[in-house]
């Protein structure tokens, strides 16, 4: 199949974790695949299929980068079918002794590098009148964990952005879709997040809270945790998924904190909720 009849993907934060591994699944699927980030991996990263691979820098906090990519993605390829919008960052810490800069600073990567993203990519196709957005969001959108007060700010952002887009984008053919992984086993994500942990300092009375939440992420788990593979799997399906689902769930953690959520009331919930919390 030439690269001008293949549907063309491009991904954001490709180069590693969760982004490598839908940009492998979907050119083995034989789409074409953009795949981008702020320092891009060499091209042969995916295996030897290189004629439908282009790779490329983009900045999701850079207009100009954003634009430059898109131009890149049409002249290699002809059109546009899905976006992929995977980069982002996390952050553990105690939210009394959180720099507002720090705050700042992780809504530009989750939220406003996501519009921004979107925004550049609509216009493209919203004129095919078709294609799909997908926004791999979080299970902090859902179930909010101690120490992720303000990366599940974002994550709520970034949900309540996409359920109001989608009636937007579905007026011009386009579908949009997210993707709520729990925990993920086989990525740096964790390891880099609790790095960003040591760089913001505890408030005196948290100590033992903080303890007992990174210990927690350190224990065996007695769910089937979400993999690379796994999240890579619901993204392609969801791109070709016709129906109005928003929402694709991936890992039991999230599926269980969901189902408690859905299916018990409010005092029974937060009741579990703190329980677990507290390692009862």
């Amino acid at each position: 199949m030439s690269t001008q009849t293949r549907k063309t993907v491009l991904i954001t934060g490709s180069s590693s974790g969760l982004g490598k591994a839908t940009a492998a699944l979907f050119l083995d699927r034989g789409w074409n695949v953009v795949a981008t980030a702020r320092r891009p991996a060499p091209e042969g990263h995916l295996g030897p299929d290189t004629e439908h691979l282009l790779t490329c820098a983009l900045d999701i906090t850079d207009p100009d980068s954003i634009q430059a990519a898109l131009r890149d993605t049409l002249v290699r390829f002809g059109r546009l079918d899905c976006v992929v919008n995977n980069a982002g960052a996390g952050l553990f810490s105690v939210f009394e002794s959180t720099p507002m800069a720090t705050v700042r600073a992780l809504f530009e990567t989750n939220v406003f590098g996501m519009m921004q993203v979107t925004q550049a990519a609509l216009p493209i196709l919203a004129a095919q009148g078709s294609g799909c957005l997908i926004t791999i969001s979080s299970g902090a959108a859902i179930v909010p964990e101690p120490l992720l007060s303000v990366y599940s700010a974002t994550k709520f952002a970034v949900e309540g952005f996409t359920e109001s887009l989608r009636y937007e984008a579905a007026a011009r053919g386009v579908s949009v879709k997210l993707i709520e992984p729990g925990l993920v086993r086989g990525t740096n994500f964790l390891a880099r997040t609790a790095e960003s942990a040591q760089a913001v300092p505890v408030a005196a009375g948290y100590e033992t809270l903080v303890q007992q939440v990174m210990g927690a992420f350190e224990q065996e788990w007695p769910y089937r945790l979400a993999t690379p593979q796994t999240v890579a799997e619901t993204v392609v399906t969801a791109a070709g998924d016709d129906s109005t689902q928003l929402r694709y769930l991936v890992g039991e953690d999230v599926e269980t904190s969901a189902r408690m959520r859905r299916e018990t009331s409010e005092k029974d919930y937060n009741d579990w909720a703190l329980a677990r919390v507290a390692g009862q």
